[in-house]
């Protein structure tokens, strides 16, 4: 992916950051969605390139835009997109950290069409890449963890999304001694937090959705760690129905466990992330002086980068502020 394809898309998380923050802690996160995935589609429109959204807002009859399959741009090179406008809307809502603009892309047909379901989840870093399995049971996945890392089995930090259906899980890693830090939303942050130092994450386990899944996949391939999934469908209220409907357009095993180079079928592909509020990873939009000041992180697969990019939004009259 060329650089300069890479800035547009920071500036299209940028934009979407700026408008989804305008909502930080009104309460209102449907707003708040709305605002940032409006944002989004218009910059893309802008676009010299034609772009096909592969993860989005849902199907097109549930959703107005960003929907999968949606067209956007003036035409060009061809790309897909996977987009969560908004991860954590509810964090943005009630301005907890970690709100986060995601966007995913790489050349046509690379991106997993994952269907939006559930996905069972493990995700760790570079340091502990190949230590892990999904089907491994709990006990042994966090003390691989730890002699990977070199640390005690109690000094292991699990993610796992507060969620009732993860109440075995929970008890399990505690069964080990080992820490759980418990997040409300932020699917994709918890798994990619895992290659991220001063998050304190080491390992990501349960279950969220599947299209984050691909976002989490897409930054963990350039970051160098081990991201696998599998399809929950059982654990869907709609699952048979969203299952049917996955079997016609299947591109993979639906009953198998996916690696990350089954969510992104190449290395040509990038993960860009904006942060909306505060977190360990990225900070939020921010105000002074007159301008606004957005923090990215841009994680590159093609060259195995990681650049963080801070960028200051003067707009007509406002002041630069140095450090």
């Amino acid at each position: 992916m060329e650089a300069a394809r890479i800035m547009e898309v920071l500036e299209v998380a940028e934009l979407a950051a700026q408008a989804s923050a305008a909502w930080n802690g009104r309460g209102d996160k449907v707003a708040a969605d709305q605002a940032a995935t409006t944002a989004m589609r218009d910059a893309f429109n802008r676009m010299a390139f034609s772009g096909r959204i592969v993860i989005g807002e849902g199907e097109r009859d549930e959703a107005p835009m960003l929907f999968i399959g949606e067209e956007l741009g003036q035409g060009g090179e061809q790309i897909d997109i996977a987009v969560d406008p908004l991860e954590g809307t509810n964090l943005c809502a009630y301005n907890r950290p970690n709100a986060l603009c995601t966007i995913a892309i790489a050349p046509r047909g690379a991106l997993l069409f994952a269907p939006d379901t559930y996905m069972q989840k493990i995700a760790v870093g570079p340091a502990a890449a190949g230590a892990v399995h999904i089907d491994a049971p709990v006990a042994d996945n966090v003390s691989a963890v730890a002699a990977a890392l070199g640390k005690r089995v109690e000094d292991v930090c699990v993610c796992v999304l507060d969620r009732e259906r993860h109440a075995q899980l929970i008890a399990e890693v505690r069964a080990t001694g080992a820490r759980i830090r418990l997040i409300d939303d932020g699917d994709v942050f918890g798994a990619i937090a895992t290659a991220v130092p001063g998050t304190g994450i080491d390992l990501y386990l349960g279950s969220g959705g599947a299209p984050e899944g691909v976002l989490a996949a897409a930054g963990l391939k350039a970051i160098g760690g081990t991201f696998m999934g599998r399809l929950r469908f059982d654990l869907d209220p709609h699952g048979a129905e969203k299952r049917a409907r996955a079997e016609r357009t299947a591109q993979v095993d639906l009953d198998a466990v996916l690696s990350m180079d089954d969510l992104v079928r190449s290395d040509d592909a990038a993960f860009i992330a904006c942060g909306v509020t505060d977190g360990e990873m990225l900070r939020g939009v921010s105000h002074a002086d007159g301008s606004v000041t957005t923090e990215c992180v841009v994680m590159n697969a093609a060259d195995r980068t990681v650049r963080f990019v801070r960028t200051c939004h003067r707009g007509e009259r406002g002041l630069v502020r140095f450090g």
